[in-house]
């Protein structure tokens, strides 16, 4: 790439575009913000703009514009991550200015960022999913993606990692979807496959009104689990990182795992507010999953 990017008198632009995506990650970011921290300046600038990115595309999925619109601002976005190939002829734009230097710096395949946004919009056209081979599409492409993209910055010489990134976002996003049950249904969308909550003996109406019977509780274990083996396999990425760049993903293993746990120990009360980890809590893990993932870790066998 050519252009504003790195011509030395758009390095100021630069930088001021790198802490336009910092501040949204900061504003926005929740559990993530706290893993971030753990990355050498470089990298962290990367994950900002990434970051960034992808709550553009939320923001856009979530707002209560017309539907006419938020298509147009799709395309708005499509049509700017193609000008990512060519700096020189993309209007000039924060969020896309630092994406450009990173995707540049760290070759990141502009196509992660099309599939991130692909996930996105499926938020618009889908919003019951009939089972998880259908779930996990979708899981796929609004959060493997994003660890996908992450990695690269992260480097990584294994080519297991691409696998061990994949289980990890989809875990993630499980507790997401757990965590979030009563929110997503009162905007319409439910995450949890038909065919499991047929077999489980629970309806769509009965999540809708917020009933939290035993069938209820058995889905949920079900679910929980599932996110608990992408979560431990996810972790097997660890190994394949250096210390600087594993602390990252080790601390967005430990809050989501701790986040889990809690979910599960509080007999999955999720109709009764949003479960999650206070600051205190937050930084206690950072702190101690920081100290340890400095330490050499033993390759695990494939």
């Amino acid at each position: 790439m050519t252009g504003r990017h790195v011509d030395p008198a758009g390095r100021r632009d630069l930088r001021d575009a790198y802490d336009h995506c910092r501040l949204i990650t900061r504003t926005h970011a929740r559990n993530f913000y706290y893993a971030f921290l753990t990355l050498p300046a470089a990298k962290r600038r990367a994950i900002y703009a990434a970051y960034a990115f992808c709550r553009l595309c939320d923001d856009i999925a979530d707002s209560e514009m017309p539907a006419t619109r938020r298509r147009e601002l799709f395309a708005d976005t499509r049509r700017r991550l193609r000008g990512l190939l060519d700096a020189d002829e993309a209007p000039p734009h924060p969020i896309f200015d630092a994406l450009a230097d990173t995707a540049r710096r760290y070759r990141i395949p502009v196509g992660y960022f099309e599939e991130i946004l692909e996930g996105v919009e499926m938020d618009m056209t889908q919003s019951r999913f009939g089972s998880f081979d259908e779930l996990r599409t979708y899981c796929y492409k609004v959060a493997s993606v994003v660890g996908l993209v992450c990695i690269e910055i992260f480097e990584y010489d294994d080519a297991r990692a691409r696998d061990y990134a994949i289980a990890l976002g989809i875990g993630m996003q499980l507790t997401n979807i757990i965590r979030d049950v009563r929110e997503d249904a009162e905007m319409g969308r439910i995450y949890i496959p038909a065919d499991e909550m047929a077999a489980h003996g629970y309806s769509e109406e009965e999540l809708v009104r917020g009933v939290a019977n035993e069938p209820f509780l058995r889905l949920m274990r079900f679910q929980a689990e599932r996110a608990r083996e992408h979560l431990r396999e996810g972790r097997r990425l660890l190994p394949l990182l250096s210390g600087r760049s594993r602390a990252c993903p080790a601390v967005l293993h430990d809050i989501y795992a701790a986040v889990l746990d809690r979910i599960e120990g509080g007999g999955f009360r999720v109709f009764d507010g949003r479960i999650g980890l206070s600051t205190r809590e937050k930084l206690l893990i950072m702190g101690r999953t920081w100290t340890r993932s400095m330490l050499p870790l033993p390759a695990r066998a494939p």
